[in-house]
C-alpha cells in the first residue's frame, strides 16, 4: 500500500502544480482558461442530470422534459469543443507519433514548426468549413428548444475549431521568429488552398504526401483525419462544409452521449480512491492462488479498462500500484513488464467500454447486443492472459492462504464500486432507461460514491478538475470522430466499400480465409490506427465485404475490437508499448521483448474468438 500512496503523492502533487498554474494566471487569458474549465464541467453536469431528471418525471408524472434527447446531443458538441479547445491549450490534443522524442536540437524545432503549421493550416480550413456549415444552417431556422436557435449551438463548431487553431499557433516553438516563419507557412497553404498554382488534380497526392510526413512529425490524429478529408474534397471540387455536416451528425448522434456519461464515471473512479480497494479484493480472493498475483493484474485491469477505455489510462493509474506486487511475488521483471503491458487493454471487450458503444454507433446495431457479444470473449483473453502468467511463477515462490475474515473486509470497503457495473447493467437491461439514461445513472452514481460516500474527491477541489480532464479526454476524441467521418462519408460516396466487396467476394471464396485476411488487416491497423480514427473509417469499410460472407455484425464487431485490442501491443509503435516504456522508464526493445508471450497468447485468442462465432453471439441471442 505504501507504494499506491507513493504513486497518490505524486498524482497529489501534480494537481497542486496543476490548480496553482491555474490560479497564477492573470489576466484575460486566465480568466478564459477558468472560464473553459468551468463551462465545460457545467455542461458535463447538464449532461447527466437531464437524462435523470427525464427518468423520474417519466415514472412518477408520466411526462418528460421537452427536448431533452436535442439538448443532451447537443451538449455533446459543445463538450466535444470546449474539450478540444481545452486540450489544444494544454498541448494535450491525441498524436501517434514517437518520432519528435528521437529528435534534437534544431532537427526536433524544425519537425514541431512543419507539423504544428500544417495542422493549424488544416484546422483553418476546418474552421472555414463549420462557419460556412453554420451560416447556411442560421437561414434554415430551426429551433433546438425553448426558443433557442439550433445555430447558436453550431456556433460552437468554428468558435472551438478557431480556439485550436490560435493556440496551435500560440504553440509553435522558437519564440516570436517560429511565430513568423508558422503564419507564413500556413498563409502558403491557405492561398494555394485558394488559389492553386496548378490544376487541383495534380496536387492531391503531393498535398496528401505532405499530410502523411506532418503525422510522422507529430500533428494531431484529427489533422491527418481531417485534412484527408479537406484534401480529397478539394481535389473533387466538392464543398468542404460537408464536412462540417459530418461532424456535427456524428457527435449529436443520439447514443454518442453515452462516451462522455461512461468517461466521466471511469475518470471519478479513477482518480478517486477506487484502485487500491478493488485491488485488496481480487488480492483477498485469487492472491492466495498458485499465480495469484498475475490473476490480479488481469483482472484489475480489465475492471479499470473497461470504464476508462483502452487508452493507457490503466497502466499509467495501475502500474506504480501492481509492479511492486509482482516482483514481490518473485516475478521476473521481463515477466512483470510484459504482464502489466499486455493487460493494459484487457477490459476493451467488457462493457461499457467505449470502444463496444462507438462501434455499435457506426455499425447501426443495438448498444446492448454489442455489450453482450463482448463478455465471453473479454472472459476468454483475460482467462489466457491470467493463465500465461500463472505459468511465470517462480518455482518455491511463497503462496499465503486464504484469509475470509480480509476477504470480507474487502468486499465491505469496497462493495460500493463493486456494485458499479450492477448499477450500468440494470440500466440497460432493466426495461426502465434508455443507454444514455444508464450511463446518466452510472456517472452520478461514481460521483457520489467517489465524492461522499468514500470522500477521495473534494466536491469544490478535486470534481471540477476531475471533470475538466475527462472533458480534455472526450473532446480530443469526439474532434477525431468528426473530422474522421468526413472522410469515410468521402470514400463511401466514391464506393470504395463496394467496389471492396466486390474484388474480395470474386477472389476469396471461402469466409474461413476472409476471416483470416481479416484479422491480418485488422492488426496492422490496430498498429498504425488510434482506436476511435480506426472504428470511424474501418467498419464502415469492412461491414459490407463482411455481409457477403454471411458474417453476425456483432461478431464481426467482436473480431474487430478483438484485433484492436491485440493491436495496443503490437511492435513497434503500439500504444500500449509506448505508455509502458514512459511509465516504467525501459527502452522500446526491452518493452517488446517482454511482450512478445503476452501477445503469442492473444494472439490465440483472437483466433478463437474469430473461428468459434457462438462466443461472440451466444448472449446476445439470449436476450432478443
Amino acid at each position: 500500500m505504501r507504494e499506491d500512496e507513493a504513486l497518490s503523492g505524486e498524482i497529489r502533487s501534480q494537481v497542486d502544480s496543476w490548480i496553482a498554474n491555474r490560479v497564477a494566471s492573470s489576466g484575460w487569458r486566465g480568466v478564459l482558461h477558468r472560464g473553459e474549465d468551468i463551462a465545460v464541467s457545467v455542461a458535463l453536469a447538464c449532461m447527466t442530470i437531464i437524462p435523470l431528471a427525464e427518468v423520474a418525471l417519466r415514472k412518477l408524472f408520466h411526462t418528460g422534459i421537452s427536448g431533452s434527447t436535442s439538448l443532451v446531443q447537443h451538449l455533446t458538441l459543445i463538450i466535444g469543443m470546449l474539450g478540444a479547445a481545452i486540450a489544444a491549450r494544454e498541448r494535450r490534443l491525441i498524436s501517434l507519433s514517437t518520432v519528435t522524442h528521437f529528435l534534437k536540437g534544431w532537427w526536433k524545432s524544425s519537425a514541431n514548426l512543419f507539423s504544428g503549421s500544417f495542422a493549424a493550416a488544416i484546422t483553418f480550413f476546418l474552421c472555414v468549413a463549420s462557419l460556412q456549415f453554420v451560416l447556411s444552417e442560421r437561414e434554415a431556422g430551426k429551433i433546438l428548444a425553448y426558443g433557442i436557435p439550433v445555430w447558436t449551438v453550431q456556433l460552437f463548431l468554428p468558435l472551438g475549431f478557431a480556439a485550436i487553431f490560435v493556440r496551435m499557433m500560440l504553440n509553435i516553438p522558437g519564440g516570436w521568429k517560429g511565430l513568423a516563419i508558422a503564419i507564413l507557412l500556413v498563409a502558403a497553404v491557405v492561398w494555394v488552398g485558394i488559389r492553386p498554382p496548378v490544376a487541383v488534380g495534380h496536387l492531391v497526392i503531393p498535398a496528401l504526401c505532405i499530410l502523411l510526413l506532418a503525422a510522422v512529425f507529430g500533428a494531431p490524429i484529427y489533422a491527418m483525419m481531417g485534412g484527408a478529408a479537406l484534401i480529397l474534397f478539394w481535389g473533387a471540387s466538392q464543398p468542404i462544409a460537408s464536412i462540417s455536416l459530418d461532424h456535427y451528425s456524428m457527435v449529436t448522434n443520439p447514443s454518442l452521449p453515452t462516451i462522455p456519461l461512461f468517461t466521466l464515471a471511469g475518470f471519478f473512479l479513477a482518480e478517486g480512491g477506487a484502485s487500491k480497494r478493488l485491488l485488496r479484493v481480487f488480492q483477498a480472493f485469487v492472491g492466495w492462488l498458485r499465480g495469484g498475483p498475475a490473476i490480479v493484474t488481469a483482472l484489475v485491469c480489465a475492471f479499470f479498462t473497461s470504464f476508462t477505455g483502452a487508452s493507457g489510462v490503466t497502466i499509467l493509474a495501475l502500474g506504480g500500484v501492481l509492479m511492486p506486487v509482482l516482483m514481490a511475488a518473485r516475478y521476473s521483471e521481463r515477466a512483470s513488464l510484459g504482464l502489466l503491458t499486455g493487460a493494459g487493454s484487457l477490459g476493451l471487450l467488457f462493457p461499457p467500454c467505449l470502444p463496444l458503444i462507438l462501434y455499435a454507433i457506426i455499425a447501426k446495431i443495438p448498444i446492448k447486443t454489442v455489450f453482450l457479444g463482448g463478455i465471453l470473449p473479454g472472459i476468454l483473453m483475460v482467462a489466457m492472459t491470467a493463465w500465461w502468467g500463472v505459468r511465470q511463477v517462480p518455482q518455491g515462490a511463497a503462496r499465503k492462504a486464504f484469509d475470509a475474515r480480509e476477504a470480507w473486509n474487502s468486499l465491505r470497503g469496497a462493495k460500493w464500486e463493486l456494485l458499479i457495473p450492477v448499477v450500468a447493467f440494470a440500466g440497460l437491461f432493466g426495461g426502465f432507461a434508455t443507454p444514455v439514461e444508464a450511463s446518466a445513472m452510472t456517472a452520478l452514481y461514481a460521483f457520489i460514491v467517489e465524492t461522499f460516500v468514500y470522500r477521495d474527491l473534494r466536491l469544490f477541489r478535486d470534481v471540477p478538475r476531475v471533470m475538466t480532464e475527462c472533458g480534455l479526454l472526450v473532446g480530443g476524441v469526439l474532434l477525431i470522430l468528426g473530422v474522421a467521418l468526413g472522410f469515410t462519408n468521402y470514400l463511401i460516396d466514391a464506393e470504395v466499400p463496394t467496389h471492396g466487396a466486390e474484388w474480395i467476394s470474386g477472389a476469396v471464396h471461402s469466409p474461413l480465409v476472409f476471416l483470416l485476411l481479416l484479422n491480418l488487416f485488422l492488426l496492422v491497423a490496430g498498429g498504425v490506427m488510434e482506436i476511435y480514427a480506426a472504428i470511424v473509417v474501418v467498419v464502415p469499410l469492412i461491414v459490407p465485404i463482411s455481409e457477403a460472407f454471411h458474417i453476425d455484425p456483432i461478431h464481426l464487431g467482436i473480431i474487430f475490437l478483438a484485433n484492436m485490442e491485440l493491436g495496443f501491443l503490437m511492435p513497434p509503435a503500439g500504444l500500449n508499448l509506448l505508455i509502458s516504456s514512459y511509465r516504467f522508464n525501459k527502452p522500446m526493445p526491452e518493452v517488446c521483448r517482454a511482450i512478445l508471450p503476452i501477445l503469442a497468447i492473444q494472439s490465440v485468442g483472437v483466433l478463437l474468438i474469430t473461428y468459434i462465432p457462438p462466443l461472440s453471439t451466444w448472449l446476445p441471442s439470449l436476450f432478443k
